[in-house]
């Protein structure tokens, strides 16, 4: 895609977001002269509504805009839920409930995101008709990024704004999504969701086996990461049975899914930043098999399946039948969540993404306002080529056998909701790459990063950010000249 385009692109994309940031800021500036002073002028003409079938599609997405930035309903009725309260405040928050994957929500909350304003405007359609009927959605997001960093050639752990001192085109998402209705208890549900998306993100979240071959088969010399620079990744596509009379609900999902227990995500709105840990950056991103997430109690879900093995496809020669187990409690006072994981379990040598992964996830809610989540894993690989015995001292994979690699890390979000409007977050981590299998560098690493998410409104956040980090027993930062990185950063997440 040409700067051209993409500026072009960026700006259509924007364009809604200003309009309806200027008519929010003209309904509530007190300088306008009242109407009697305009003489023999003629009224304004009534702003059109999103669901004025009168007006074109354009006009309609425009008010979309404009209605969402006005403030919201304070006496508008909470939707009902099965189960304890939500905890945290979102926004401004990511979220609002206590972290739980490879569900749409946990089961018993309801569908909180309502509509976006393209959904809105396609309602007058014979489409957006069908769609309403149908409980289908459709939205997204453009995700542009800018940073200015102490290195050179690349940022590298640090992710997913890998190339230095520039602006980014990190994703473009469009989802399609019916999310199955778990908070009733008398019929089977369903839903599915249809996630792609484009940018320079897909570096990270591609499958192998799914469109793979735009990263795994394009080595770019001189560049932070191989692969063309920006790609498509069909990165979820699923379907979910909820059966409620299972338990207290249950819930099957088929299909490619978000690997369960990061505090992270690889979609920008979920996350409480803009760059990710180390940790996250370079764990297991998406499974493709069969999860069952099972409610027994307000306080206890349990979670079994069985994948492909860690982004590869069932299709492709490197799958691996691999399994996975989770347990969630949440404390009657609903203060407390803690999270174990076997993310990822098999008996076979290391083939392409093929780690062991044990995790462990803590929440903890100091108020309503001011809360924490801690993430902690293992992971090892057996029989990885290179990292046997006998290798050149300082030289990653250079031993002539096989051998076991691994790796361990933690990393603790610190969360505080400073309005209705923005939350501040500090985030600090340590790993260690024991032999250097995941980074590229056998060293340990600290890294500390602080942001600000302000939402000017729920359909666009800013988000800046500082971070530094620093590696301890070699040099591992741009391209291995540094031993620490400084960078700061800025992104916008326009949803659509």
């Amino acid at each position: 895609m040409s700067k051209k385009v993409l500026s072009f692109a960026l700006l259509l994309a924007l364009a809604p977001a200003g309009e309806a940031a200027a008519a929010a800021v003209s309904v509530d500036s007190t300088d306008v002269a009242p109407a009697a002073s305009l003489g023999d002028s003629p009224a304004s003409a009534p702003t059109a509504a999103s669901d004025d079938c009168s007006q074109g599609f354009l006009s309609r997405l425009g008010a979309a805009y404009r209605e969402d930035a006005q403030p919201a309903d304070p006496n508008a009725p909470a939707a009902q839920r099965r189960g304890m309260d939500a905890p945290l405040d979102s926004p401004p928050f990511p979220s609002g409930e206590w972290q739980l994957g490879g569900v749409a929500a946990p089961i018993g909350v309801p569908n909180s995101y309502g509509q976006y304003p393209l959904q809105k405007a396609l309602s007058c359609t014979k489409l957006g008709g069908w769609m309403k009927r149908n409980r289908i959605e459709i939205n997204g997001w453009i995700n542009p990024s800018l940073n200015a960093s102490s290195s050179s050639f690349t940022n590298f752990p640090l992710s997913y704004a890998t190339r230095p001192n520039r602006l980014e085109f990190d994703q473009l998402v469009f989802n399609i999504t019916r999310v199955e209705d778990t908070v009733q208890t008398d019929h089977v549900d369903w839903g599915f969701n249809i996630s792609t998306l484009y940018g320079y993100d897909y570096h990270y979240t591609v499958t192998k086996g799914v469109f793979s071959n735009q990263l795994l088969n394009n080595p770019k010399a001189h560049s932070a990461l191989n692969g063309k620079i920006y790609g498509v990744d069909p990165m979820l596509f699923y379907y979910d049975l909820y059966i409620p009379s299972v338990a207290e609900g249950m819930v099957i999902r088929f299909g490619r899914y978000l690997s369960l227990p990061d505090i992270e995500a690889q979609f920008s709105p979920q996350n409480y930043l803009v760059t990710h840990s180390i940790l996250y950056t370079v764990d297991p991103y998406t499974q493709t098999g069969i999860m069952t997430t099972t409610k027994l109690s307000s306080q206890w879900t349990v979670q079994l399946g069985i994948n492909a093995s860690n982004d590869t496809a069932p299709w492709n020669h490197s799958a691996r039948p691999t399994l996975q187990g989770c347990v969630r409690w949440v404390s009657k006072d609903n203060n407390d969540m803690l999270y174990p994981c076997i993310n990822s379990w098999n008996t076979s040598d290391y083939n392409y993404n093929n780690v062991q992964m044990y995790v462990m996830t803590w929440g903890h809610r100091f108020s309503q306002k001011v809360h924490m989540q801690t993430e902690a894993y293992y992971m090892y690989g057996r029989n990885i080529p290179g990292f046997g015995p006998d290798g050149e001292p300082g030289v990653v994979a250079s031993s002539p056998y096989p051998g076991k690699a691994g790796e361990y890390g933690v990393v603790n979000y610190l969360n505080f909701e400073l309005n209705a409007n923005n939350m501040l977050s500090f985030r600090n981590e340590f790993y260690n790459d024991q032999k250097g299998q995941r980074t590229g560098f056998a060293t340990k690493y600290s890294s500390h990063t602080l942001g600000l998410t302000h939402w000017v409104s729920p359909d666009l956040e800013i988000r800046p950010e500082l971070r530094y980090e620093h590696s301890y027993n070699v040099n591992a930062y741009n391209n291995g000249k540094k031993n620490y990185q400084a960078i700061a950063l800025l992104d916008a997440i326009l949803h659509y």
